[in-house]
């Protein structure tokens, strides 16, 4: 078999908590002796092998900052569509996803599903062609979410919108041009808000295919926001509008 390199405190913690299956884990002869304690622990309750080595050691394994940390560990396996609609009723909750539309930057995924664990997301769905995949880059970007939250690697993201759409989800894009404000969602229904590529935005399938599309106002200067804070603001939106204060 073979393994992927994922890097960092965080996630190499998160892989163990979560039981992701790890070959081995690689830690600098100067990591700081508490962190080393609190890996070591985790490390047995596993059986997980850990070795020492000499930070060049761990700086010609990658080009990410590592923090001391490297880790050995099984693919990341994506899953299904049905996964995402068994996630959401095993909470008896109304399914709440993101589709990305070919974003390319593993640091925004990276984001994108660290908010997404926060807010209760039950998965996101991204294209297999013309967009970035769990890489290491993404895993140590997402503080270790990526071990919790579902990601659907699928072919065509138009066929999987129209599904949505026939199982009675909402599907929402983002615009600039849109007329209505991302205020106005209900997020008391079942919905996937739709992300699109940090220059291009939504292609025009993809657009044409959304239920309805809604905008962030914006009153600077700058005429948009990043991708994964705009999905942040829409994903707290949604949790805003389904655990209100008091309940």
């Amino acid at each position: 078999m073979s393994y992927d390199l994922i890097v960092g405190k965080n996630p190499v913690i998160e892989a163990i908590q979560s039981g992701r299956t790890i070959k081995e884990i690689l830690i600098s002869q100067q990591l700081n002796h508490k962190t080393e304690q609190k890996l070591q622990r985790a490390a047995n309750r596993m059986h997980i092998n850990m070795r020492k080595v000499p930070r060049q050691t761990l700086d010609e394994l990658t080009n990410d900052r590592h923090q001391g940390i490297i880790a050995y560990v099984k693919p990341y396996e994506y899953a299904s569509l049905e996964d995402l609609f068994h996630r959401a009723k095993e909470r008896k909750e109304d399914p709440f996803f993101i589709i990305l539309d070919e974003l390319n930057d593993p640091h925004n995924l990276g984001s994108i599903l660290r908010t997404a664990d926060a807010t209760g997301v039950h998965g996101v769905i991204i294209p297999k062609r013309r967009a970035v995949g769990l890489t290491a880059t993404v895993a140590k970007t997402s503080a270790g979410a990526i071990e919790y939250v579902p990601v659907v690697q699928v072919a065509n993201i138009v066929d999987v919108m129209k599904e949505l759409k026939e199982r009675n989800v909402w599907v929402i894009g983002t615009d600039a041009n849109a007329t209505e404000d991302y205020r106005t969602l209900d997020g008391s229904t079942p919905v996937a808000l739709v992300i699109g590529n940090e220059g291009k935005g939504m292609s025009r399938l993809v657009k044409e295919t959304c239920d309805w599309t809604i905008r962030l106002p914006i009153k600077g200067q700058v005429a948009s926001l990043n991708a994964s804070v705009a999905c942040s603001i829409l994903l707290y939106e949604v949790y805003r509008k389904r655990h209100p204060l008091g309940e």
